[in-house]
């Protein structure tokens, strides 16, 4: 993944590398290619704002194309580069874990699409909770959970794909 390349060194990319590190962030072609074309972004709130604005403006097969993408829960586990990602959700207890991927099957079961949550520093009991709480949503709500999820993630692709204002020295 691009990491640390800067506002100006992200805005002064030729467009097919531009489009290559944003896909590494939201997994969407068409999402990349529109947030590439919106160049030059005059600071990182205005890419962020915009990221969530072409997200929310997806149909929902183009939101099953992204979740088709994401790596299930638990796949990476410990993971310092997927640390706020459903993925790197790990636990000791391989019980617990079973668990996870058992109401994560459900899940999918019962909605049409994997799991995927921002966890940030969530155990796997407190994601199992979540898992548990959005069961209860109706199939409409739960869409618009993800889609607020998915934006969470993207953001935090987003800033480690830009990092510190400036960037880092080796872009």
């Amino acid at each position: 993944m691009h990491q640390g390349i800067g506002l100006d060194a992200f805005n002064a990319m030729p467009k097919q590398r531009a489009v290559h590190a944003l896909y590494e962030c939201c997994y969407s072609v068409p999402l990349a290619g529109s947030l590439a074309d919106g160049r030059a972004y005059d600071d990182h709130d205005h890419l962020y704002r915009r990221a969530d604005d072409l997200l929310f403006a997806l149909g929902d097969t183009s939101v099953d194309a992204i979740l088709q993408a994401y790596p299930q829960l638990g796949r990476r586990p410990g993971s310092a580069r997927s640390q706020f990602e459903q993925c790197a959700v790990c636990d000791r207890d391989p019980g617990l874990m079973a668990t996870l991927q058992t109401n994560a099957s459900t899940y999918r079961d019962h909605f049409g699409f994997d799991f995927v949550m921002f966890v940030g520093a969530m155990s796997a009991d407190e994601v199992l909770t979540h898992m548990a709480d959005r069961m209860h949503n109706d199939h409409e709500t739960e869409r618009k959970v993800v889609r607020n999820e998915l934006a969470r993630i993207n953001r935090t692709r987003l800033e480690r794909m830009l990092g510190p204002e400036g960037g880092y020295n080796n872009w």
